[in-house]
């Protein structure tokens, strides 16, 4: 084509990539490399090839990372961890050289990156490899400021960290940045099919500085990522792919102690209103979901447009399909590239060929050779329709219709996933009504896919849990300071041989909906004092108990729309409530544990009370410093409904620490009562009964945490399990959370110091971080 034929048709021309120079680093190791570890490129070993997806043209060959490899780079991050995690400074200047180095690279990162991936140049070129220099950027300021604003926290460890073909490098910053910034060290598994970027970050780190053994670069398969996952040396994996592997991840690591963060799929709405910039929303649509050939976690492709201008979206929507360009991913003029195997590209022909719905395939010129799917939508699905539901991971959008706003949030709630949605309105109110409604981790109004190293990123529900980027995506790299005590069992009193049984009888029932119930298996269990007096009888709670509590906590749902005004003061009444009584409450805690520390118990809740009525309309969200004309507002949201096992050792001061702040923050929660005296969450339920406390907002369940444990952890209406008990519940609770993802807090055998707030740990495990994206300008 030359240039009078290019201003005749104002087409595209050809701009194509040179390649030469990635050629060349690839030359220059012989096309086939070892591992990274402990600063040393390893003998390659059971290779296998990555190839070009745009050509089928074998780029290189990695090797297959056995047990015995990962042992190595295992023991090698070990072994670099002290010194590494020593000086927050010179980790600071470390991360400040890998930046400057990305960035002195780009060219070449780009480049290979689009050649080992087959995203179009332009997306590796001005998207990715910034956003990757930007991440060690901000992490090396977070490593500079660590001693002074995270005094308390210390790094985990050794990391092991899995990550995804379809932004290769770019999932590397996100997990190896904040890793060592905080002082850990890393073993790193890139995907089987993109390996070349992360074994060229690998080659140039140590221009930066990084000391032997602090990274640790391993390739191979999935067998590969499961030895990183059992490894019993490390202290934390992190993950990002697909829901169902990261369900294995979860039971494997069930009860190892081992920090978990997932970042899985999705299934991301794109709600257009009939006042949108249709133009706008079209372009942020190509944006959306063809971006990347649609192999995007977030990808919005789910369009739910308003009835009134369905049918004119979707015909313009087609005509910019239509002018997409699908091609050569080193050509600069290409919207599309190649998908990433020729496996998954089975996988997306397949999934549609499938589809009862109405497919379109875009009108454009597709490549003879290599793998290559053209945009496609379809509509005229039913809201259970497989497509509607699940990952396509490729150019493939599904569309349907809403009529009012608010059947436009439940069509987007309508998914087991809960990542990100974009919302396209030119109504702000509408926009900032819609946002918070969203069950996503991630909401993007009049845009999409905007990513920055301040604002954190992550979901809810099946797309996971955990935050990276921003402060709170620390938190999944640092552990406080100190060593948790034993976590020591306390036995019930058994029934003594001679009883002490007054003449009147105090039934204590299980408190469910903000009404007295009793337990569904009919079973009740005598409460002794060590003196052989006996105290009362508790009802034993078993799964249908457990599920009328969380159809309450259901009913109680308007709680989490409250002001933290509103919640303040409920939770100072119940302060006030309990202190009229504190001598009964006393009372009965010493008459229970047979020690005198009743009293001191008593005033410790009280005061407790007060401090998270306090918390509830303080624990601000913060407006992000992100690059762009415009706001990433970090929002802090209640997690749902929790279900809690309470302390032995603090009977009530146990069962309040767990209470008060999820309620603070919004939550629902049903404790589990402590075993050995459950008499004080009891007597406490006839507080809440005076404290203006709304039915199923606190629920409160006596009975056998073992034989509870397994039902709320797999139960798939619950959102986070947490267990302070006396009973090491750590493995099964996590092994049976992977059912729906669910968040977890556990003690792994540790006891808890309730004596102590600990007001940031339980603030965060109270909250999920919503950040909404709002540009703003002509």
């Amino acid at each position: 084509m030359n240039v009078r034929e290019i201003f005749e048709t104002m087409d595209y021309g050809p701009a194509p990539e040179d390649a030469a120079q990635a050629m060349a680093w690839l030359d220059a190791h012989k096309r086939t490399f070892g591992h990274f570890i402990d600063g040393k490129w390893t003998k390659p070993a059971r290779s296998f090839p990555s190839k070009n997806p745009a050509t089928g043209e074998i780029l290189a060959k990695v090797s297959q990372a056995n047990a015995s490899d990962i042992d190595k780079a295992v023991a090698a991050a070990r072994k670099a961890h002290k010194a590494w995690a020593k000086d927050a400074k010179t980790r600071a200047r470390v991360l400040y050289a890998l930046a400057r180095l990305i960035q002195k690279q780009s060219r070449l990162f780009a480049t290979l990156e689009t050649l080992d991936n087959g995203k179009p140049i332009r997306e590796s070129r001005d998207i990715d490899i910034p956003l990757v220099a930007r991440h060690f950027y901000y992490h090396a300021g977070m490593a500079q400021l660590m001693d002074a604003e995270l005094p308390d926290r210390e790094a985990l460890g050794v990391c092991g960290q899995i990550i995804p073909w379809n932004f290769p490098l770019l999932m590397l910053a996100w997990k190896i940045a904040p890793a060592l910034a905080m002082g850990n060290t890393v073993v790193l598994k890139p995907a089987e099919y993109t390996s070349l970027t992360a074994l060229l970050f690998a080659d140039l780190s140590r221009e930066a500085g990084v000391p032997p053994g602090v990274l640790n670069i391993v390739t191979g398969d999935g067998s590969s990522g499961e030895a990183i996952v059992k490894h019993s040396d490390i202290d934390k994996i992190a993950f990002t792919g697909s829901t169902s592997v990261g369900r294995k991840i979860r039971s494997e690591t069930a009860g190892s102690g081992k920090k978990l963060t997932l970042e899985l799929g999705g299934k991301s709405p794109y709600i257009v209103f009939d006042d949108a910039d249709i133009d706008s929303a079209i372009e942020g649509l190509v944006d959306a979901i063809w971006f990347n050939q649609g192999q995007v976690c977030c990808a919005g492709s789910r369009l739910l447009v308003q009835e009134g201008i369905s049918d004119g979206f979707y015909t313009a929507l087609k005509a910019r399909m239509d002018k997409l360009r699908v091609g050569d991913p080193l050509d600069k003029c290409i919207d599309v590239g190649a998908v990433v195997d020729p496996v998954q590209l089975e996988t997306i022909t397949k999934l549609v060929s499938e589809s009862a719905g109405d497919i379109y395939h875009a009108a454009c010129e597709m490549p003879e050779k290599g793998c290559y799917y053209p945009p496609t939508l379809i509509t005229g699905l039913s809201t259970a329709d497989n497509l509607m539901q699940e990952e396509v991971f490729g150019p493939v959008l599904v569309a349907t219709t809403f009529r009012t706003p608010g059947e436009a949030v439940e069509l987007a709630n309508n998914t087991r996933y809960g990542l990100a949605a974009t919302v396209w309105t030119e109504n702000v109110n509408l926009a900032l009504d819609i946002a918070p409604k969203l069950t996503a981790g991630v909401v993007w109004v009049n845009a999409t896919n905007l990513f920055d190293a301040a604002a954190g990123f992550g979901g809810v529900r099946e797309s996971g849990f955990g935050r990276e980027g921003g402060w709170e995506g620390l938190a999944a790299y640092t552990k406080s300071k100190g060593k948790a005590a034993k976590l020591v069992q306390i036995a019930p009193v058994a029934a003594p041989e001679k009883a002490d049984v007054e003449s009147l009888d105090r039934t204590a029932k299980l408190y469910i909906g903000g009404n007295q119930a009793r337990p569904d298996g009919g079973y009740s269990q005598a409460v002794w004092s060590p003196k052989g007096r006996l105290l009362g009888h508790a009802g034993l709670a078993n799964r249908k108990d457990l599920r009328n509590a969380v159809e309450a906590m259901n009913g109680a749902q308007g709680w989490g729309r409250t002001t933290g005004h509103l919640r303040a003061q409920v939770l100072y009444y119940l302060g006030e409530n309990l202190s009229a009584r504190s001598d009964e409450f006393a009372r009965r805690i010493n008459h229970m544990t047979g020690k005198r520390g009743g009293a001191a118990e008593v005033d410790a809740s009280i005061d407790r009370l007060f401090t998270w009525a306090a918390w509830a309309d303080k624990y601000d969200g913060a407006a992000k410093g992100v690059p762009l004309r415009g706001i990433a507002l970090a929002m802090n949201e209640p997690v749902g409904k929790i279900v809690a096992f309470a302390s032995d050792d603090a009977p009530l001061l146990g069962l309040v620490s767990v209470i008060a702040p999820a309620m603070a923050m919004g939550n629902r929660i049903t404790l589990i009562a402590s075993e050995p005296y459950p008499l004080a969450a009891t007597d406490f339920y006839q507080v809440l009964d005076t404290s203006d406390v709304p039915g199923g907002v606190i629920n409160i369940l006596t009975g056998s945490h073992t034989e509870l444990a397994p039902q709320a952890g797999g139960h798939m209406d619950v959102d986070a399990v947490w267990t302070f008990s006396g009973r090491d519940l750590s493995t099964v609770i996590e092994r049976e959370a992977a059912g729906n993802v669910k968040r977890t807090w556990v003690n792994n055998g540790k006891g808890h110091d309730w004596s102590k707030v600990d007001a940031a740990t339980f603030l965060a495990a109270a909250t999920e971080v919503k950040t909404v994206w709002v540009p703003y300008g002509e």
